[in-house]
């Protein structure tokens, strides 16, 4: 089942003619999930062919502009559509309050259910867990409270090898305990071990997001091993002193986190609109981190 990542908006605090502002769609085994949702996103959602109806859980990393403005619009939006399934915001305290006035200045009421969860900016938090599927936060180095999040698979059982089971004649009643990993007896006391018997599960996907960040170590391990993080890289090098006042990250040191994390791919985001195209940006990087990429709205990235 399919782990695609699109992205909606991969610029700064400016909208450009090519960039949005953040925000990510996430279709994870069917789970439906929006990670922050600044200006203009719902009409992302359409240009690159989202159904947005589906979502059922948005992610909102901090409460700067940028990263937060097209909510409003995308649940009155949602509202204006007959949406009537429950959706469930995972954002700051203020974040509730903010979207109470928004719609009750307008006389406008939701006909669906919001659930808010209250992001925890201390220590990494689970946020929601399923049978497939499991999203924590992690606080990040930022001017006001954020998280980064982080969106993994669960490990899948093994699979049967019908060839093998029907060779060894493994009576149906045992199949779940090979699928476990577990060793099973036959009626005349011969034991099997269950590796003869399945085929090896692939390895659980994993996506890390890291929003408006300073480098720092302290969320390493929150993203130890992932498949694809994907890291604000505001500035280039030559503008380290700004990131630095700002508390946001160059390409060069979003690459050094990747290389101390030892992740599988690198996406870098949050380019700042003073550039006009991503090609120092992309350098800077690969020269640490090879496997690098820069992400471009309307990009789509599956995991495999």
């Amino acid at each position: 089942m399919s782990f695609k990542i699109t992205i909606l908006g991969s610029g700064g605090a400016l909208p450009t003619n090519k960039r949005g502002p953040s925000a990510q769609y996430i279709d994870c085994i069917n789970r439906h999930l929006l990670i922050d949702c600044g200006e203009g996103t719902q009409t992302q959602l359409r240009k690159f062919g989202v159904q947005f109806q589906k979502i059922s859980h948005i992610f909102i990393s901090h409460l700067h502009g940028d990263h937060f403005f097209g909510l409003p619009g995308l649940l009155s939006t949602m509202n204006l559509l007959g949406r009537n399934t429950g959706l469930t915001i995972y954002g700051p305290e203020n974040l509730h309050a903010l979207l109470n006035d928004i719609f009750s200045c307008g006389g406008q009421q939701l006909n669906f259910n919001l659930n808010f969860v209250l992001l925890d900016f201390t220590e990494e938090k689970v946020l929601f867990e399923d049978k497939l599927i499991c999203i924590t936060s992690f606080p990040l180095k930022h001017r006001i409270p954020t998280c980064g999040f982080k969106i993994e698979e669960k490990t899948k059982e093994y699979s049967i090898n019908a060839e093998a089971t029907k060779k060894l004649s493994i009576p149906l009643k045992d199949y779940p305990k090979l699928k476990r990993g577990e060793n099973i007896f036959l009626e005349n006391g011969k034991q099997i071990d269950f590796r003869s018997c399945v085929i090896e599960p692939k390895n659980p996907r994993s996506y890390a997001y890291c929003s408006d960040t300073y480098p720092s170590d302290k969320y390493l391990n929150s993203i130890q091993g992932v498949d694809m993080l994907y890291h604000e890289a505001t500035f280039t090098e030559e503008l380290s002193d700004r990131a630095k006042k700002t508390l946001h990250s160059t390409a060069k040191k979003a690459a050094e986190i990747a290389q101390k994390a030892n992740v599988k791919k690198l996406m870098l985001g949050h380019l700042s609109s003073r550039y006009e195209n991503s090609e120092g940006h992309l350098l800077e990087a690969t020269q640490i981190f090879k496997d690098t990429i820069v992400a471009e709205d309307g990009m789509v990235i599956e995991l495999l």
